[in-house]
């Protein structure tokens, strides 16, 4: 009896230039001003991929990975002469770009190759954040309510109230999101919306800060899709001056005091009920901007239980024992084996029977003259 061929994973990523945790290694941590509770020497994104495909190796596919490095060239060669039974789609961005990042995902399509996670649609939907507002909205999931600026001045009767939020509307990762970024006032409001301006380009959001408990609820699979254990943030170590957000440093800078001093709880300690609305608001939520395979959702809740959908991500980040992986982890999913549940997905799905991009030789030439 022949040997069944192991499907072929490529493991797809973009990264270029230095990698900035090879710089903090080199860090004494008795050097800052603070006592860090967590490592600093973190891993890089060459090791966090290779985890990646060590763990899919474990769980018995053949696995590849392409660091496209900024080159459309390599990958395109890829998907032409020698493409994988399905892509673990990673890209999180082209040229420096991160509202590219769909376009890498159509590329996937035209030639007719399955890959996991989100389609085009969902990416390009879920890094313009106030389309997807305005999607929840007219479906009745809430949202905070906002603005949208193409100028660096917010409209005297604008409606919203204190305290308020500034951030980018199209980036994702928590760019742009800076102690300073909740704003409690006219006058601070405004040097904020000039600081975004300066740094990034419009539109630039500014919504009503949520006052309460920060939740982030992962989402595994299709039909259905399943709602897996939810994490809450601890604020309660952070400095009195940093509001309670999950800043960029906190979340990737391990230099910064802010890492070492926000904490995930997870199940978060929620009652039945507030469960049940939580999860309920996070599934109409994955469902209505389209969400295939896997996403995270970002999530407020008000002293009296109200909730508040803050962000889709449908490209959340895959580390181990962070977040997304924190919450399949108690499930009893082992990290190779949630992996193998998103290429499993991505399999599960009918290819295109017809590539629309295909190698010359496999182009027909029509004699018709035109």
């Amino acid at each position: 009896m022949a040997k069944k061929k192991k499907t072929t994973i490529a493991i797809i990523y973009n990264h270029f230039g230095e990698d900035i945790y090879e710089k903090i290694r080199k860090v004494d941590p008795a050097s800052l001003d603070f006592k860090p509770e967590y490592d600093i020497d973190v891993a890089t994104v060459t090791e966090e991929y290779e985890a990646i495909a060590n763990a899919l190796r474990g769980e018995g596919y053949n696995v590849i990975i392409l660091n496209i490095n900024e080159d459309i060239n390599v990958l395109v060669d890829l998907l032409q002469n020698n493409p994988p039974d399905v892509v673990f789609n990673l890209i999180e961005f082209f040229s420096g770009d991160s509202t590219l990042e769909h376009l890498i995902a159509g590329l996937f399509s035209l030639y007719g190759v399955r890959f996991t996670g989100a389609r085009p649609f969902t990416l390009a939907l879920c890094q313009r954040k106030g389309m997807t507002k305005q999607l929840l909205l007219a479906n009745n999931v809430p949202t905070p309510r906002y603005r949208l600026l193409n100028e660096p001045r917010l409209p005297g009767r604008h409606g919203l109230h204190y305290p308020m939020i500034v951030k980018p509307a199209r980036e994702d990762a928590s760019s742009g999101v800076e102690k300073g970024s909740v704003v409690y006032n006219s006058e601070e409001l405004s040097e904020r919306i000039k600081k975004a301006f300066s740094e990034y380009n419009p539109p630039i959001l500014v919504e009503e800060f949520i006052e309460g408990r920060e939740l982030h609820v992962s989402v595994l699979g299709n039909d259905p899709p399943e709602v897996l254990p939810i994490i809450e943030f601890d604020f309660s170590e952070l400095p009195s001056d940093h509001p309670t957000i999950i800043s960029y440093d906190a979340k990737w800078n391990p230099l910064e005091e802010s890492f070492h001093r926000v904490h995930s709880i997870c199940p978060a300690k929620l009652t039945r009920r507030v469960e049940k609305k939580v999860k309920a608001a996070v599934l109409d939520a994955y469902k209505i901007t389209g969400c295939t395979d896997y996403a995270r959702l970002d999530l407020r809740l008000t002293k009296d239980n109200k909730v508040y959908v803050l962000e889709v991500n449908p490209n959340p980040d895959l580390t181990e024992s962070v977040s997304f992986m924190e919450s399949a982890e108690q499930i009893g999913l082992s990290f190779g084996e949630t992996l193998a549940k998103i290429v499993e997905f991505a399999l599960s799905r009918p290819a295109p029977s017809i590539p629309v991009l295909q190698p010359a030789s496999e182009k027909t030439t029509s004699t018709k003259n035109k």
